[in-house]
């Protein structure tokens, strides 16, 4: 049974575990080089349950907790690290809509969350509003019933085949201050069209596009938390979502971690395994020791997200050090290879590829800093 958890949920680990090797490993070799999305295997995936993770049982969810959440996106990023941040996009927009959307919608919209037809985005970010989401100008005008949205977010995870889209938009003029709501738009609204973002570096299975809104209409109910409260509606989700992608790269480092023990046992130089050379033990090492610091501050920020603390600085601790620290054991582990490992016959090559974007993307490593580093100079 895994460490902390009870046999109902060690047997959700266990299963993802197992469909992530048999049925994930090899398709994510080829999404690699076809650059072809994996929302292919989303029926597999909803018929799991794996797409409403921790959506109210009532509602037809799994009632996961946030910590076994993140064992079961572990197990899915060790496998295929662009199945884990199209799975954790999903369910992020579902948990705030848990938190933040009102009733008859919250039900209505979470009762359907398992589903493929509810596949949904996450539309912060633009061309000039990456990691200062308040530079944000697409903005949305008050109409008769609702609203209509003009604008254009770059960089959307699932935003080709995504049926929804958590956007958030201005809704008051620069003079008034940053002022934004969060608005639940249907993806086949009129005037919002999908252009795909090709000659991605590594997770190239995961849906990257720029979507563009053209008079879009969002009527007032599909309004998420209070009018003008966008921001915080965006940056609650962050936290969760900053967690989810942490978990991508322990899955990524873990991986890294087995190609590195597997190559270390059968590879022979100087008329012996290369794994007792003291410079590769000391590869291994330091990598065993990264990965398992980086375990412990992602349960530790999903054990507070449970006991429902808001805690932005334990997300930004744990995405920080895990996705650092993958990029490095990603490295080793190419290092070990040597010149087998920068071929794209072993999967290192790819693996080392999929890490870089881990301090990228749902905040840089550098805004990590300063959210840790003002939160510890404020005590």
């Amino acid at each position: 049974m895994e460490v902390g958890l009870d046999e109902e949920q060690a047997l959700l680990v266990g299963g993802a575990r197992e469909f992530a090797r048999s049925e994930l490993l090899e398709r994510d070799g080829k999404w690699d080089e076809t650059a072809e999305t994996v929302a292919e295997v989303l029926p597999q995936l909803a018929e799991m349950g794996f797409m409403n993770i921790c959506i109210p049982q009532e509602l037809g969810g799994l009632g996961c907790s946030y910590e076994t959440y993140v064992r079961i996106l572990h197990e899915i990023a060790y496998a295929s690290p662009s199945t884990a941040v199209t799975l954790s996009v999903h369910n992020m927009v579902g948990n705030l809509l848990n938190s933040w959307a009102t009733e008859p919608q919250r039900s209505e919209w979470l009762s359907r969350w398992g589903t493929v037809g509810s596949f949904s985005s996450f539309a912060v970010s633009e061309a000039g509003a990456g990691s200062d989401p308040a530079s944000c100008t697409t903005r949305a005008v008050k109409v008769d019933g609702g609203w209509k949205i003009n604008g254009e977010k770059m960089w959307i995870t699932n935003g080709l085949s995504g049926s929804w889209f958590l956007t958030m938009a201005r809704t008051a003029p620069k003079s008034e201050g940053k002022i934004f709501t969060a608005f639940m738009v249907r993806g086949d609204s009129p005037g919002l069209e999908r252009q795909p973002i090709h000659g991605k570096m590594g997770v190239r299975g995961s849906e990257t596009a720029v979507v563009s809104y053209d008079d879009v209409f969002c009527p007032d109910d599909h309004v998420v938390g209070p009018v003008g409260k966008g921001m915080q509606v965006a940056m609650s989700g962050l936290d969760g979502g900053r967690v989810g992608i942490a978990v991508q790269a322990t899955g990524i480092a873990e991986a890294c971690l087995d190609e590195m023990l597997s190559y270390a046992r059968e590879r022979k130089q100087f008329g012996q395994f290369i794994g007792r050379f003291q410079a590769i033990q000391t590869m291994i090492a330091d990598s065993a020791v990264e990965l398992a610091a980086s375990k412990e501050l992602i349960l530790r920020a999903a054990r507070r997200i449970d006991a429902g603390k808001v805690d932005p600085v334990a997300s930004s601790m744990a995405k920080l050090f895990a996705t650092e620290a993958a990029n490095r054991i990603a490295y080793r582990a190419v290092q070990v290879h040597g010149g087998f490992g920068y071929v794209h016959d072993y999967r290192v090559e790819q693996l080392y590829r999929d890490a870089r974007i881990t301090t990228i993307y749902e905040g840089t490593s550098e805004i990590q800093r300063l959210v840790i580093a003002r939160a510890v100079l404020g005590r």
